[in-house]
Parts: C-alpha cells; sequence; structure tokens
C-alpha cells in the first residue's frame, strides 16, 4: 500500500470539486482519491508505518492557516490542477519531508522541496481523459 499525506478541503468546497470533476464521464479520479492537496507524496512513507507518530506530532503542533485555491494549470498535457496557495503550506511541506527524510532520489522523483507546486489535481490522463478533454477541463475550471 502506498501512502502520502494531503489537506482535504472544507466539505461545501470538496463537493464542489467532485461535482466537477464528474462533468467529465471518463474521469475516474474520484473512484480512487478524493480531492486534496498533498503535503507529502509517497517517498518514505512505508508500510511500516514508524513514520507516523513523527507526522501526527508535526501535524498537532503546526497553528491553523489558510489556503488560496486559484487558476487551473497543467503538469505537461497529462494532469490538470488548480493552483494552492500559501507560505505555511511550503513551510509544512518541507518540515514533513524533513521528518520523514527520504533519499535525495525520492525527493526528486516526487518533485518535494524545491519542486513542490501545491495542487489540487482535478483530472489525469491516467484517469480515464484524453489530452483535450484535460484542456477543455482546464478552459471550464477558469
Amino acid at each position: 500500500m502506498q501512502y502520502f499525506i494531503g489537506i482535504v478541503p472544507p466539505e461545501p468546497y470538496k463537493q464542489r470539486v467532485i461535482e466537477f470533476q464528474q462533468k467529465w464521464k471518463n474521469n475516474r479520479i474520484g473512484d480512487v482519491v478524493e480531492p486534496h492537496i498533498t503535503l507529502k507524496a509517497q517517498g518514505g512513507l512505508t508500510s511500516d508505518q514508524q513514520w507516523l507518530p513523527k507526522i501526527e506530532e508535526l501535524c498537532h503542533a503546526f497553528k491553523a492557516f489558510t489556503i488560496s485555491i486559484s487558476q487551473p494549470k497543467l503538469f505537461g498535457e497529462d494532469i490538470v490542477y488548480l493552483s494552492a496557495h500559501s507560505k505555511e503550506l511550503y513551510d509544512l511541506h518541507q518540515k514533513l519531508v524533513k521528518s520523514v527524510s527520504p533519499s535525495k532520489a525520492l525527493i526528486k522523483q516526487y518533485f518535494e522541496m524545491d519542486d513542490f507546486v501545491p495542487h489540487m489535481t482535478l483530472g489525469k490522463t491516467t484517469y480515464g481523459l484524453t489530452k483535450q478533454e484535460l484542456k477543455d477541463m482546464a478552459n471550464s475550471a477558469e
């Protein structure tokens, strides 16, 4: 099993995202994961879960903060997402990565630390959408 750490938006916003995603009948992202902003990707989050107590402690100690969601963007031609903005997102991300201590190769593989781009994925080609549908989705999300 693979793990990641994310922030799920409040229920009304989450429902709006789900309803938007469902406008594309081939979009199977909702079958796999609920809307979220990824804080820490899979690298170093091993199945033994020895990292979990450190993560829980870190998150409980971190002060609440506000996140702004803005314009849709694309990662290449295969993923459309909404941008997420907050200085605290970057701070929390870095603390989480340092706490788990994945290898430099895993940090690079999962676009962490300096390559971290906070976002909420709306659709991916790997979840059934065509590249054209992703472009249409990005335009519609404006």
